[in-house]
């Protein structure tokens, strides 16, 4: 209650940083890193990004955009409660490239980490992560709070980082529109659709291309993912969950 406490009153990016190496220390972790999971050097002063990783391993991140590529951010993408990166191979499958990212990582002071992912519809991905040098085991009985501090620290971030989002007042695309994008998205042709919904294939199309104006995107497979990203479509909408293929 203590700690949450303190994160309650955090009122400035760098007292989130200061409360953060306090919350670490005390749970027996060397570092930790409140990050979203973009190029941090490309995404400015607006990203939550704040660690206090070796310098020469931040450098090297930064530099090579990792935080899209990094083995462990895609690993969040398929849990939402926090991992060991030992647990990683279970997760996702690991790239030769993966290894030797993880090896770098080693080399520059980090050795195992326990990363709980934050993601929400409509904002860039993110996570917490604590993590040791590789001499220095985690502390199984701290990977609970770990992970319910974790989750809370990023919550108040994102508030405190206030990242800018479309208002949501009203939908960006009209219910017809939508009909159109969702049946696109489940891979049906404009004519296709147009038998579905009893209207003209030209009028399918015409929707589809508003609808693309709408969310400045010249492709359709970028109108789907925005469309998922905001929350106007969801994976069910589009038949991933009750596809056959998708357990397979």
């Amino acid at each position: 209650m203590h700690f949450l406490q303190c994160i309650n009153q955090v009122r400035t990016r760098d007292d989130m940083g200061s409360v953060m190496r306090v919350i670490a220390e005390q749970l027996g972790f060397q570092y930790f890193a409140l990050t979203q999971h973009v190029d941090v050097v490309a995404a400015g002063s607006g990203v939550i990004h704040i660690h206090n990783y070796p310098d020469r391993w931040a450098d090297f991140y930064a530099a090579n955009a990792l935080g899209i590529t990094d083995p462990v951010h895609r690993a969040c993408h398929m849990t939402s409660w926090g991992f060991r990166w030992t647990q990683m191979p279970t997760l996702i499958p690991l790239t030769s490239g993966d290894h030797r990212h993880l090896a770098r990582g080693r080399q520059a002071g980090i050795g195992d980490g326990f990363t709980i992912p934050s993601n929400i519809g409509g904002q860039p991905p993110g996570s917490c992560t604590f993590a040791n040098e590789g001499d220095r085991p985690l502390r199984e009985d701290r990977l609970l709070l770990a992970q319910l501090l974790g989750n809370y620290a990023f919550d108040a971030a994102r508030r405190l980082w206030s990242m800018p989002r479309r208002a949501m007042t009203a939908p960006l695309i009209t219910d017809r529109q939508r009909d159109c994008v969702q049946w696109a998205a489940r891979g049906k042709s404009d004519w296709e659709t147009s038998q579905i919904l009893d209207i003209s294939r030209e009028t399918v199309t015409s929707h589809i291309k508003d609808a693309c104006a709408r969310y400045q995107v010249n492709k359709r497979i970028l109108l789907v993912g925005r469309t998922l990203g905001d929350g106007t479509l969801t994976i069910s909408d589009i038949g991933g969950w009750s596809h056959p293929h998708f357990w397979e």
